[in-house]
């Protein structure tokens, strides 16, 4: 007869222990599963060799453990490791399968690492071919080649590039620790910003390519750069004794300093005009081209030579100011009843259209005029607008420029004088015929009044006096510059 207590204890005791073997059946020995097959589905692998593989070991997929090695036999052609699947995680069936090492000890697994995400996924009894599967080199072929590899240095030197390296990385291990976590952290942003570094890789080829063309002109730069170098060095006493004697030194120090903001700004504007430079390279070319004899001409007008009437020395300039020769032109401007007084202060819109001197370009009319410039795009050729210099179209003059010319006759050629009121519009089956209305405009006050011939006083249509010096007997002697001022009433 057993006391009530200790069937109390034998029961709790009998449902730990089913509790324990439980777990130990289910949860760590995986009964069902390695024994009956529960929840597992098989698949065949097949591989050149065996390179170390061993039942039990795991399976992996993106390093997440899916599975276990079943069995690995020997077949006819090499060896089949069947591995035993958890189910319930898709794998796709388009996989390669790697056979790795944990460690340098061995401890062998399977990485599945997919090749397509729209493959099916696999089934059990599928066969992974061995074309698609990869084992690691056997350790001892790799540790004979490194044997062989250590025997072929003589024992001395190896000696001594240990102790190099020894020398060279003693006391470096806190500094060693920093460049490992750095390269550790810049693995991982990199990990991180994965898109735009691939991005930069695909799109450097231009750049690469440029260096390639530019070879010569790097080595140009770099020869350049090795002769000055090389000169510094050879000056270097004369250098150093140069800014050692120079007492302005800090002065152009505090001067960058004060630059320093601007600096940026100043960049940003070159740029700018780097690309109106590089557009306009032909012609700041043919400028630099023709600076020089330019100057040499101005140099010339201003060298003194000797006056054979008078034993002196004078300047040979001429002061004529040739004024209204040749006349303007106005071939191609707005005929004289649409143009406005000079007097005017207003500031209407610019008129719709090309207005430019359209007469022969070998003209003297306006011999700088815009039919002139040269096309950037078209060496040798001369046009006003940058249409015309693209086209291939040649330029047209209306006439030889002695006088206004409009009429339709000469706008034949498509390069029409600018109107400045729209075309009419097309009715009952007529073309359209671009009209000019003439504008209206008030019509001058002309007032008429007798002067004084001494004083050059008169009286004006609002009753008031008024004196015009330029009238009158008496105004003062005028002179050259006289002429050229507005005279003052």
């Amino acid at each position: 007869m057993l006391h009530r207590q200790i069937k109390i204890q034998l029961a709790i005791f009998a449902v730990v222990a089913l509790v324990g073997g439980a777990v130990m059946v289910f949860g760590y020995m995986k009964a069902p599963a390695n024994y009956f097959g529960i929840g597992r589905y098989t698949v065949i692998l097949e591989l050149p060799a065996a390179a170390g593989l061993y039942k039990t070991g795991n399976v992996s997929y993106r390093g997440t453990n899916v599975g276990r090695v079943k069995e690995v036999r020997l077949t006819d052609s090499g060896v089949e490791a069947v591995l035993s699947l958890n189910r319930g995680i898709d794998i796709p069936s388009d996989v390669n399968a790697e056979v790795h090492s944990v460690s340098a000890i061995g401890e062998q697994y399977v990485a599945l690492l997919p090749r397509s995400a729209d493959s099916p996924p696999l089934r059990d009894g599928d066969v992974i071919p061995i074309d698609r599967a990869s084992i690691p080199p056997d350790i001892n072929d790799l540790l004979d080649a490194t044997n062989r590899g250590l025997e072929a240095i003589p024992r001395e030197n190896l000696q001594t590039a240990v102790d190099e390296a020894a020398i060279a990385i003693g006391g470096l291990g806190p500094a060693i620790r920093r460049f490992v976590h750095g390269a550790t952290q810049l693995a991982i942003d990199s990990r991180e910003n994965l898109d735009p570094l691939v991005d930069l890789i695909e799109q450097s080829q231009p750049v690469l390519d440029s260096q390639v063309d530019t070879a010569d002109s790097i080595r140009a730069w770099a020869a350049n750069m090795a002769t000055i170098t090389e000169d510094l060095r050879l000056h270097d006493a004369s250098v150093s004794g140069m800014l050692q004697r120079t007492p302005q030194i800090e002065e152009v120090r505090r001067l960058f300093d004060r630059l320093q903001p601007t600096v940026p700004i100043i960049a940003a504007n070159l740029v700018s005009t780097g690309d109106v430079l590089l557009t306009y390279q032909p012609a700041v070319e043919q400028l630099l081209v023709l600076l020089p004899p330019g100057v040499a001409m101005l140099q010339g007008i201003m060298v003194p030579t000797y006056n054979v009437k008078t034993p002196m020395k004078a300047i040979t300039m001429d002061f004529n100011l040739n004024l209204n020769l040749p006349p303007p032109c106005t071939t191609g401007f707005l005929p004289a009843s649409q143009r406005r007084s000079p007097a005017a202060l207003d500031f209407p819109d610019r008129v719709p259209g090309d207005l430019y001197c359209r007469v022969p370009q070998d003209s003297m009319f306006n011999v700088r005029g815009a039919r002139n410039l040269p096309c950037i795009t078209r060496p040798g050729k001369r046009a006003a607008t940058v249409a015309l210099c693209e086209s291939d179209e040649e330029y047209v003059p209306l006439n030889e420029g002695y006088n206004w010319k409009g009429d339709p006759n000469a706008t034949v050629t498509g390069q029409d004088i600018p109107q400045i009121f729209p075309p009419r519009e097309e009715s009952d089956g007529e073309p359209p015929v671009s009209e000019q209305p003439e504008p209206e405009t008030e019509p001058l006050a002309v007032a008429v009044a007798e002067y004084d011939p001494v004083t050059g006083s008169y009286i004006g249509p609002d009753g008031r006096v008024y004196t015009q010096a330029n009238l009158g007997q008496a105004h003062k002697e005028q002179t050259w510059q006289n002429m050229l001022m507005p005279q003052q009433n």
